[in-house]
């Protein structure tokens, strides 16, 4: 039996819950093309799938939005290669960063306050600012 898909420490995700067709591709080959399917598309049933909570299937499910159809299955495709089984190994990969990525969460910002100094050199800078665009103008004396 194969060893599932280790996303990270916490998920992994067994073979059996991924599916595999076949196409031909229109990528690198010449001729071979027209007659081998090495084209390779991965689906993913997030919604049957036993290794994810429902928090994670819903992260999925919102940050996965374009590649994920109505029915809740996520779909990649890789034709990069000439080889049907490195096209199964590159859409394995990629499926691995995806989820992995989806999953990180992003961390909270902490607000953070302008210190006296930046506020004291922010308003001295416009008063210097200010002088050099009053001594531009029009004097009394040239009129």
């Amino acid at each position: 039996m194969p060893s599932p898909i280790q996303i990270n420490q916490t998920v992994s995700i067994p073979i059996r819950e991924l599916s595999f067709t076949f196409s031909c591709s229109s990528g690198p080959g010449g001729q071979h093309v027209n007659k081998v399917n090495t084209r390779v598309t991965l689906w993913f049933d997030i919604s049957k799938s036993n290794n994810l909570s429902a928090k994670q299937k819903e992260i999925i499910q919102e940050k996965l939005t374009s590649r994920i159809n109505k029915n809740s299955v996520l779909r990649i495709v890789s034709y990069k290669h000439r080889s049907q089984n490195a096209n199964k190994m590159a859409v394995i990969e990629n499926f691995c960063t995806l989820i992995r990525q989806a999953l990180v969460r992003k961390k909270r910002r902490t607000k953070t306050t302008v210190s006296k100094g930046q506020k004291l050199k922010r308003l001295s800078n416009k008063k210097i600012r200010s002088r050099l665009k009053k001594s531009r103008g029009k004097t009394n004396e040239e009129h």
